[in-house]
């Protein structure tokens, strides 16, 4: 099996029972002839697992694991077979589609009817106003009128009528600036927070509170410029959870769901400055940003996060679990790409997860150093 191939099989991380393998057999029999294509489309199901948007019909979490379910038959399975489980997966897939693609219509349509509110208001007060002085002004006229009269009476009718007429408008403008700039201030307020949380929601992980892919990519990116401009020093730490999928098969999802919180809580408070950035860019793997922070100062946080994370135990209901990660350390170099940034710190998480776990390991573009 190709080295690329062999990879996505080991980060998929799959769950192959004793029957698919053969007495003796190291490998189970379902890969023996696990092809190219198979990878690919493996590989795109992995893509669009890690890229979910969350919906409350369909749980990102319980998406990934019917992911997980297509993935395992399509690998087990025959040309013949093969395409029956890739239609049902097209057929799924296109259901979630149109629920994320609802999903997302329904928080746009939310938030533009707010804003036409806003405008409704603003548009009904402006007509209000035009109105009330097109009605001052023929009072005006009138009274105008009345002087060139040069009528007394007149005047006077007209006098009273103005000046009514005057006092009358400016108290319901008063009214109606005063109701208008409280309406005008709530309606702001309600649209300030819509922007706040839909500017967080974009921002964040939806179940950890950790910063998502993109947010961090853009924040990545941000680092290169720096970077580029003024040799600013940045680092960046891949990890992944050890074996997290027995977690999942031995105490269920919401157990998986409990660690993957608590690894964010506990690297929140390892990497707790303002411009660390603490991102899940996957099931279980995360990446962290460490902005002005060279090489060997990255390798002291990543030793530490390291000791914390094995010696802490977590504690749910009736089950006290402790687990460990393994990581990947890259300092940002000159001439290299975000993407070949973030690839050096990649293989260098592989590599640890290949050569026992627990562990973390420097990518350079000299041989790689592991240490435990």
């Amino acid at each position: 099996m190709k080295k690329w191939m062999q990879k996505l099989i080991d980060q998929l991380d799959l769950d192959w029972s004793s029957s698919s393998r053969s007495a003796g057999e190291e490998t189970p029999s379902a890969l023996a002839d696990f092809t190219e294509e198979k990878a690919t489309l493996l590989y795109v199901i992995d893509t669009f697992a890690r890229n979910l948007i969350e919906t409350e019909s369909l749980p990102a979490r319980k998406v990934r694991e019917t992911f997980d379910e297509f993935a395992k038959e399509i690998i087990q399975a025959d040309r013949e077979k093969l395409e029956k489980v890739l239609f049902r997966f097209r057929q799924y897939f296109n259901t979630h589609r149109l629920e994320e693609s609802s999903y997302v219509q329904k928080t746009f349509d939310d938030f533009r009817g707010i804003i036409w509110d806003f405008v409704d208001q603003l548009s009904e007060d402006l007509a209000f106003e035009n109105q009330s002085d097109i009605e001052m002004q023929q009072h005006l006229t009138q009274l105008k009128d009345a002087v060139e009269a040069n009528s007394i009476d007149s005047l006077k009718t007209h006098s009273r009528q103005f000046i009514d007429s005057y006092t009358e408008y400016q108290t319901k403008k008063d009214r109606r600036k005063t109701a208008r700039m409280e309406n005008v201030r709530k309606n702001l307020d309600t649209v300030k927070k819509q922007l706040s949380e839909a500017h967080t929601s974009m921002r964040q992980d939806h179940m950890t509170k950790a910063f998502n892919r993109k947010s961090f990519e853009e924040q990545a990116k941000n680092a290169w410029n720096l970077h580029s401009l003024y040799d600013k020093s940045c680092s960046l730490i891949i990890l992944d959870i050890d074996f997290f999928k027995k977690i999942n098969d031995n105490y269920g999802h919401d157990m998986g769901d409990f660690i993957l919180i608590e690894c964010v809580r506990t690297l929140k408070g390892l990497f707790p400055r303002d411009v660390d950035c603490v991102a899940r860019i996957g099931g279980e793997e995360f990446a962290i940003l460490l902005p002005d922070y060279q090489l060997e100062h990255a390798i002291q946080k990543a030793e530490a996060a390291l000791a914390k994370i094995r010696s802490e135990k977590y504690i749910k209901g009736e089950f006290t679990l402790q687990f460990t990660v393994s990581m990947g350390i890259a300092e940002l170099q000159k001439g290299e790409t975000v993407e070949q940034w973030m690839k050096r710190a990649d293989v260098a998480l592989y590599e640890s997860k290949q050569t026992g776990r627990n562990k973390y390991t420097i990518a350079a573009h000299r041989p790689k150093i592991s240490a435990a």
